[in-house]
């Protein structure tokens, strides 16, 4: 354990640099962990027969697969900074408790949400816009990604525990194996076997399995600072309030996400149709893949900036928001001129049918406008998680979704006469508002917080001399 500690020590040497070094392989893994359900789409998209039907199906599922991946943040994003703080206050004991606990409460949540979506799948999908065209499909998808629930807690929500010490290729590796496991299943179930949408669905959870397995191996193994122990998995209340506490905000804006894709699918469907339903899938599917460097930049920076706010480095924090933030905002620029320029280009990615371009160009340019300023929320709120300030975390978390998206999502559509432009609107409105209010709030906030620790660190200097 002292090797791997030392060697993981995130107090020394370039910030930018134990960023990068972690951030380089988490981009990869976020890259790679988005491939599980964008590679099902891009198959399934361009199937011989019903294609739009079948991609639209699997888009009905998203809002599940939302609520699952909240409980991956909740219990594992939640527990992952606080033990990188316990590490760099040097209370090893903690963290490796902390650990232990996330872990029991994600398989725990897995299994109580397998039983609870694999009985209510059906009024379920229709409350999310199902229509009697695009229910088998959806159901056929969901009823076998469900058996995969407890493999996607361990392997996406223990997977954060990897990265948090410091092993960003490891955790680049968890993800891998699975990816590449479902690349080379999907087609073999979906076309060879002709399985279609239950192919797609029964490769995820295999190679959900195997990432699983692989996160266990490693947590159990000699290489690792700290191990799963069922001695400790016993689950102790003022740690779980904490883990809780802290992964409220990945939880929320997880549910919210899922929230907002079913009031966007339920009123595409009312003025647009299965069709419309389907381009929103697409642009959700196109969003995932091109947000995937933010989310590996800022979870990235996570464990350095608590690593070093637990080790009362104050400099090393700001330098690391700086970086992260100007990393984030740059990338995000270039990402929205890109798309702007050829949104054909993407859209024939997931499907190539001649309807569902034409009402995805406009509806794609409507929906990233101004696509740098998501990049601000990101950037904050990996501040305020990272820092432990769960409340804010969760106050920006809800904001921007549940307080903006929501409500515009239900109006706009009857404004003006907007219809399905009014729901594609709805998202650019939210990031300018609450991308902007959480990053200033969060300069302001962490600021003073480092004033703070600046301050008691320049009072205590002379006492120890």
């Amino acid at each position: 354990m002292a090797d791997a500690a030392q060697k993981n020590d995130f107090s020394k040497g370039s910030v930018a640099r134990c960023i990068l070094n972690m951030a380089v392989p988490m981009t990869a893994a976020q890259l790679i962990n988005v491939l599980y359900s964008v590679v099902d789409r891009m198959y399934i998209g361009h199937l011989p027969e019903a294609s739009t039907l079948a991609l639209t199906g699997i888009g009905l599922t998203f809002p599940i697969i939302s609520i699952i991946s909240a409980f991956t943040q909740l219990f594992g994003m939640g527990g992952a900074p606080l033990c990188s703080i316990a590490r760099g206050r040097g209370d090893h004991e903690e963290a490796e408790t902390i650990l232990n606990n996330s872990f029991a409460l994600l398989v725990g949540s897995g299994v109580v949400l397998t039983v609870f979506f694999l009985v209510f799948r059906r009024p379920i999908l229709y409350l999310f816009g199902a229509s009697d065209e695009t229910y088998p499909y959806a159901d056929s998808y969901l009823t076998i990604y469900l058996l995969g629930t407890v493999f996607v807690m361990i392997g996406l929500g223990m997977n954060s525990f990897i990265n948090s010490q410091g092993f960003g290729r490891t955790g680049m590796l968890t993800v891998l194996l699975g990816a590449v496991t479902n690349i080379v299943l999907d087609p073999l179930f979906i076309f060879v076997c002709n399985m279609g949408v239950a192919g797609a669905a029964l490769a995820t959870i295999l190679s959900q399995f195997l990432s699983a397995v692989w996160v266990v191996r490693f947590l159990t193994g000699k290489q690792t600072i700290y191990r799963l122990k069922p001695s400790r998995m016993r689950l102790k209340a003022p740690l779980v309030r904490r883990i809780s506490a802290l992964g409220l905000s990945g939880f929320i804006m997880s549910v919210t996400n899922g929230a907002v894709q079913i009031v966007c699918n339920a009123t595409l469907q009312q003025f647009g149709g299965d069709l419309y339903v389907g381009v929103m899938t697409v642009l959700n599917s196109i969003r995932e893949v091109v947000t995937m460097p933010v989310n590996g930049v800022t979870n990235a920076a996570q464990p350095v900036m608590g690593y070093n706010y637990g080790a009362q480095q104050p400099a090393r924090v700001r330098t690391a928001i700086k970086f992260t933030s100007t990393v984030c905002i740059a990338y995000t620029t270039v990402v929205w001129l890109i798309l702007m320029a050829a949104p054909q280009f993407f859209i024939h990615i997931f499907n190539s049918q001649t309807e569902l371009l034409t009402a995805g160009v406009p509806s794609m340019n409507v929906y990233f406008f101004g696509f740098f300023m998501m990049s601000l929320q990101f950037s904050g709120q990996s501040v305020f998680v990272a820092l432990g300030k769960s409340k804010h975390a969760v106050l920006f978390s809800l904001l921007r979704k549940a307080f903006i998206v929501v409500p515009l999502t239900l109006l706009l559509p009857h404004l003006f006469g907007l219809g399905t432009t009014g729901v594609f609107l709805a998202e650019p409105i939210s990031n300018f508002i609450g991308g902007a209010a959480c990053f200033f709030t969060m300069l302001k906030v962490v600021g003073h917080l480092l004033r703070e620790q600046e301050q008691s660190l320049a009072s205590a200097a002379p006492a120890q001399k």
